[in-house]
C-alpha cells in the first residue's frame, strides 16, 4: 500500500505545551495551519464547514511552515455521535458464522461513547488485563459529517460528508454475552463490548473529501505485531458510504463532526482464537487516509466491568 499523498486537518501537542492545536498533516509531516485557522480545532473547522470550505480547497500545503516536534492527538474532540455500522462486510459476516447480510435490509447500527472510547492515532489502548475479555480488533473507514441534517436520500448524503479517517472499533468479545440476563432481549451487552475507554482509536486526521475520489475504492489493512490480519478494500462494503449516512439520519439529526464508522472486513481475531494482548501494536491504513499505530497496554483494574 502507497504513502499517503493526500494531507489531513489534524490535532498536534508539542513538547513544550500540553494545549491541542490544529495542524495540517500530509506525508507524516505537521505543519502549522493557514492563519485564518490559527487557534480554532478540527471540531471548530467542521461545525462551519462551508465556510471553511473554499479556503481548505485552495491551501498549498507545501507552504505552510513545519511544527516540530508535533505529536499528532484525536482528530476530532469530540463528535457528539459515534455511530458503527455493524454487519457490513459479507465476507467478516462469514467468518463469524452468521448469515450474508441482506444488501436491501436497513443497515444495522450501535453506539460508541464518544468522549471516552476516542483515541489518537498514537494513543495507548488500554484492555483489561484478564484474557476473558477476548479483546478484538476491526479496521474500519469513519465518515465525518459537515453539516446539521436529517432523512437524507442516499443519492445527496455525499453532500453532507465533510471528510474520511481512520478508525479501529476496539471489541472486547467476553463480556459480550450476558449469562446473567433477566431477559433474551438483554442478552448482549453492546455497551461492554464496544464502549471500554480508549475503544475508538481515529486518525491521522479528517482527509476532505473532495480528496477521496471514490471512498468506495479504498485499500484497508490491519496488522498487529507486523503481521497483516485483514486485508480488503472498502468496495466490499454491504452498505456503501452514501446509504450508512442516510439510514444512519432517518434515526436521528446528524451534526457536524458525527462519526460514522462503515463495517469492517474479514480478519478480525475472533474466528481463529486471536486476541490482543499488553504489549501488541496494531496499526490501520487506509488507502489516501494514512495509518494509525496503537500499542495495546494493561489497563489498572483486572476484571471486566
Amino acid at each position: 500500500m502507497s504513502a499517503p499523498t493526500t494531507w489531513s486537518l489534524a490535532q498536534f501537542r508539542t513538547p513544550d505545551s500540553a494545549e491541542v492545536r490544529l495542524g495540517i498533516e500530509a506525508a507524516g509531516l505537521v505543519r502549522f495551519p493557514p492563519s485564518e485557522l490559527a487557534g480554532t480545532t478540527v471540531m471548530g473547522v467542521v461545525a462551519d464547514w462551508a465556510r471553511w470550505v473554499p479556503l481548505l480547497r485552495a491551501i498549498d500545503v507545501a507552504a505552510l511552515p513545519e511544527v516540530p516536534e508535533a505529536r499528532l492527538t484525536a482528530p476530532l474532540t469530540y463528535p457528539r455521535k459515534v455511530f458503527c455500522a455493524g454487519a457490513n462486510y459479507s465476507d467478516h459476516s462469514k467468518e463469524m458464522g452468521t448469515a450474508a447480510p441482506n444488501p436491501d435490509a436497513e443497515p444495522f447500527f450501535f453506539l460508541k461513547t464518544p468522549t471516552t472510547t476516542v483515541i489518537g492515532p498514537a494513543d495507548p489502548v488500554p484492555i483489561p488485563a484478564d484474557p476473558a475479555a477476548r479483546v478484538d480488533w476491526e479496521a474500519e473507514l469513519a465518515v465525518v459529517i459537515a453539516d446539521t441534517c436529517r432523512d437524507l436520500d442516499a443519492s445527496t448524503a455525499r453532500e453532507h460528508i465533510a471528510g474520511y479517517l481512520v478508525a479501529n472499533d476496539i471489541s472486547a468479545r467476553g463480556p459480550f454475552a450476558r449469562s446473567d440476563a433477566v431477559s433474551p432481549a438483554f442478552g448482549f451487552d453492546w455497551l461492554m463490548h464496544k464502549s471500554q475507554d480508549g475503544f475508538c482509536p481515529i486518525g491521522p486526521g479528517l482527509v476532505p473529501a473532495w480528496l477521496v475520489a471514490d471512498p468506495q475504492a479504498l485499500k484497508i489493512r490491519l496488522t498487529v505485531n507486523g503481521v497483516v490480519k485483514q486485508n480488503s478494500s472498502t468496495a466490499a462494503m454491504v452498505a456503501g458510504v452514501d446509504k450508512l449516512v442516510a439510514a444512519a439520519s432517518r434515526i436521528t439529526t446528524l451534526e457536524p463532526g458525527d462519526l460514522v464508522l462503515t463495517g469492517t472486513p474479514a480478519g478480525v481475531g475472533k474466528p481463529r482464537g486471536e486476541f490482543l494482548k499488553p504489549g501488541d501494536l496494531v496499526s490501520v491504513q487506509i488507502e489516501m487516509l494514512g495509518k494509525i499505530t496503537n500499542a495495546i497496554v494493561a489497563r489498572d483494574r483486572g476484571n471486566l466491568s
